[in-house]
């Protein structure tokens, strides 16, 4: 089976959230599992294209409704995932951001969903003097490249089209691309006539087109597929979800991680390397230096709390901020904060550390290294998201037995088990339900208080918490059951809905 992915990220090329993660991992998982699964991305100004080997592949021109575009696609493997990166003036190959404006990302990703299936074309006649190769599947992620599976479902007459299946992963409802329809018209994209779409007047909103038309429908974690047919979290979108759950066509497939590169047994960015036999004293060595460099006292008997995310009101981090500075203020612990995000947050955030100094400490930056000392190093991992679709930050962290306190939604509520306040004999984690700073200043007491008081249940629940399995395994064959129901909707004795 061949599946082609399109995304606007890729780890390591480009990322600004758990989409990059994914595309990153997934992919790989599914060619050791006998898919050949490659990727396409935009080529951004930012990638190094000497460092990660990309080569000019082979270039043609797409006739636009005001006039032709020059694409030129480039190509690299990594991992073993072969990768074609688009460029294409003005909208792809300069400029050192990934995302930008609305008026400026809405058409450029628009473009690039109508590049994709240009490309695919190209591929099939075996352009760049390669063996022809076409997708039996076309896999989009999030709004960016949503818009790709109607321009297939509308070019199904053709029979180079007819049999590809088409699948759409929703990484954050929150995002969408909507009023969009300036942008599509000047695009020459056709009307959009699916009944669901039009009845709930989402003919303009590109992830909205993007559930209509795929064949079907994931998402991240079960739980999160479970609120998104919500109000809460289906902004806005939630009945057209809900229509396609009624068919079957959507299910929550949890995210897993590249369990080769998060490793703690092996990772040479750690000060001393450990696994679940030698956690103890491999992370006590790890939290020496992470104390050292952030200028906090090197104490082994303090509990310290880490937090690495975007700095954003979806991650909680309005309501941590208060409650770590009622913990900062009354309780012997230390705090190390990574991240940037909202101006605001940050400012509340870098505020915090200055007053609690001696124990608190804030790198308002992006900083992967860092992050993963964070993972192996702290004891407490705060991650008090307001909703979280899957999130990797809390697997990360147990992985590197590092406690994770968290908010019980989504892909949280999928993957941390919340301690019995006994001898952990279940649990690998702290979980609270509330969305209050106070649940957060209660959750961070109790994890500290264990940490004190109950170390040896403690311990069990962090070898437990690195013996849990986050590898793509399962979860990749569940992708491959829904790529053959997707191509099933096509076969002659299918039935496309």
């Amino acid at each position: 089976m061949n599946v082609l992915f399109a995304s606007a990220e890729m780890v390591p090329f480009a990322k600004a959230g758990g989409l990059g993660d994914v595309i990153g991992s997934l992919p790989k998982a599914l060619r050791a599992a006998g898919v050949d699964a490659r990727v396409i991305m935009p080529m951004y100004g930012f990638i190094d294209r000497a460092a990660y080997k990309i080569a000019p592949l082979f270039n043609f021109q797409f006739s636009k409704r005001n006039g032709t575009a020059e694409v030129f696609i480039s190509y690299t493997e990594y991992d073993g995932v072969p990768v074609y990166f688009l460029t294409s003036w003005p909208f792809f190959g300069e400029g050192g951001h990934l995302y930008t404006t609305w008026d400026w990302d809405v058409p450029r990703f628009i473009f690039f969903s109508q590049t994709i299936l240009a490309t695919m074309w190209q591929l099939g006649q075996g352009a760049g003097k390669r063996t022809p190769w076409t997708p039996d599947v076309l896999h989009v992620n999030d709004w960016h490249t949503a818009l790709a599976p109607f321009l297939l479902d509308y070019s199904r007459g053709d029979p180079y089209w007819a049999k590809m299946g088409s699948v759409i992963t929703i990484h954050n409802m929150a995002y969408q691309g909507d009023s969009a329809g300036g942008w599509l018209y000047d695009a020459g994209v056709p009307g959009r006539t699916q009944p669901d779409l039009v009845y709930q007047d989402k003919t303009n909103n590109l992830l909205a087109i993007g559930l209509a038309y795929s064949d079907t429908i994931s998402t991240v974690s079960p739980r999160y597929a479970v609120e998104m047919q919500s109000p809460r979290f289906g902004e806005g979108l939630e009945g057209m979800v809900r229509a396609r759950n009624q068919t079957g066509d959507a299910i929550g497939i949890l995210n897993g991680l590249d369990v080769e590169r998060w490793n703690p047994a092996t990772d040479p960015w750690l000060v001393k390397t450990f696994d679940t036999t030698t956690f103890l004293a491999g992370r006590a060595v790890n939290k020496a230096d992470l104390q050292q460099e952030a200028g906090l006292q090197i104490r082994p008997d303090v509990p310290l709390i880490g937090l690495v995310s975007r700095l954003v009101a979806q991650k909680g981090i309005d309501l941590a901020v208060p409650a770590l500075r009622r913990l900062l203020t009354d309780t012997d612990c230390q705090f190390v904060v990574l991240g940037t995000g909202e101006t605001e947050l940050e400012r509340q955030l870098w505020r915090l550390c200055e007053d609690f100094r001696w124990k608190a400490r804030a790198y308002l930056q992006y900083d992967a290294l860092l992050s993963q000392r964070i993972y192996a190093s702290a004891d407490l991992f705060l991650m008090p998201s307001r909703y979280e679709p899957c999130g990797t930050g809390q697997m990360l962290a147990m992985r590197y037995g590092c406690l994770p306190i968290v908010r019980e939604t989504g892909g949280l509520a999928d993957t941390v088990t919340n301690y019995d306040n006994a001898d952990a004999e279940h649990g690998t984690g702290f979980v609270f339900s509330w969305e209050e700073s106070e649940a957060v200043l209660g959750t961070l007491r109790w994890a500290v208080d264990t940490y004190r008081h109950r170390p040896q249940a403690f311990q069990r629940m962090q070898q437990r918490a690195m013996q849990q399995d986050f590898s793509w395994d399962s979860s990749a064959q569940k992708y491959i059951t829904m790529y053959e129901r997707s191509l099933s909707k096509h076969q002659p004795s299918g039935k496309k809905d």
